[in-house]
């Protein structure tokens, strides 16, 4: 349930013309303005005078996020939140998060607005989610799939046990080639699940299954690092996704598991790319949808060895 920093009879659902309008706002000094009006019609409010968050990411950059209470002063109404995103150089983006029970015209512009930012500053929906399941007690599930269902989208389930083709593999030299460009021959990496220690395996075959609609599981893994000081909280945050057919078998903490079963909360073990170590990703987030048409690869090596896939371990089925 998202918080809705007042009683439930003191809010109601934004409007789409106040939807878009409190995109269009803005506070002239985030560090200090805690309170500030708009056409005498509207009101931020820093909620409780909560901190600013500073995110560094993989790639070292930091990012700040402010939320603010957006309250109609006519009848101080909570009516949303106003998210504002400042990166490294900047540039602010702004997002409004609807109440819970808002309609779904106004969710889907939504869902449309904070992916369209998550194009242009990587890992935002990331970061986003850390944020606000850290404020208001909740994963940001319905945000990450839209809504969607796989089933109403006649997602096609199966025996093949397999990956979308856009999927990264690690290979011996710590570089990246994507899965549908796998050789046989190659050599990629594969990681011991009770050690954390690396090898080394070499492709046989790259197996490709007929395209369809494929249903596809797609997680969202994070680890955190986070050191609350005085007026910031500071936070590196390094995330991994990844997708694959719902029966494709992965190692969580829970044991092996069809990646379908996985649950939030338990870990993966994937590749740091900043330290470049094994460590603990844990699943906040899993969503299950129709692909849409393409085909789907599967690796067979020798052994029967592990492989890393977007730098998250994955196993042989």
């Amino acid at each position: 349930m998202i918080w809705m920093g007042t009683a439930f009879g003191q809010s109601r659902p934004i409007r789409t013309e106040e939807y878009e309008k409190a995109k269009t706002f803005t506070v002239k000094d985030l560090d200090n303005d805690t309170y500030v009006k708009f056409n005498n019609a509207y009101v931020l409010d820093r909620y409780e005078m909560r901190k600013p968050y500073i995110i560094t990411g993989d790639d070292g950059l930091k990012k700040r996020i402010d939320l603010y209470r957006l309250v109609a002063k006519d009848s101080m109404q909570e009516i949303g939140t106003v998210i504002f995103y400042t990166n490294e150089k900047g540039v602010l983006y702004t997002a409004v998060l609807p109440l819970f029970n808002s309609n779904a015209e106004i969710w889907n512009k939504y869902f449309e607005d904070i992916h369209a930012i998550d194009k242009v500053e990587k890992n935002y929906v990331l970061k986003l989610s850390y944020v606000l399941s850290r404020e208001f007690s909740f994963q940001l599930y319905k945000a990450m799939n839209a809504g969607k269902d796989v089933k109403a989208e006649a997602g096609t389930y199966g025996t093949d046990i397999c990956f979308p083709g856009d999927e990264e593999v690690m290979l011996a030299d710590g570089s990246r080639k994507v899965l549908k460009e796998i050789l046989p021959g190659d050599r990629i990496v594969s990681l011991d699940a009770e050690t954390r220690k690396t090898s080394v395996m070499t492709v046989k075959e790259l197996v490709v299954h007929e395209a369809k609609n494929y249903a596809i599981t797609r997680l969202l893994a994070v680890h955190v690092d986070a050191v609350d000081k005085e007026d910031v909280h500071v936070v590196r945050i390094s995330g991994k996704v990844l997708e694959a057919t719902p029966n494709h078998p992965v190692q969580t903490s829970a044991g092996k598991k069809k990646m379908g079963e996985v649950n939030d909360g338990e870990e993966l073990l994937c590749m740091d790319e900043g330290s470049g170590k094994v460590m603990g990703y844990v699943v906040v987030s899993k969503m299950e949808q129709a692909g849409g048409m393409q085909a789907v690869y599967n690796i067979v090596a020798e052994g029967e060895g592990t492989f890393m896939m977007n730098d998250v371990m994955v196993l042989q089925k």
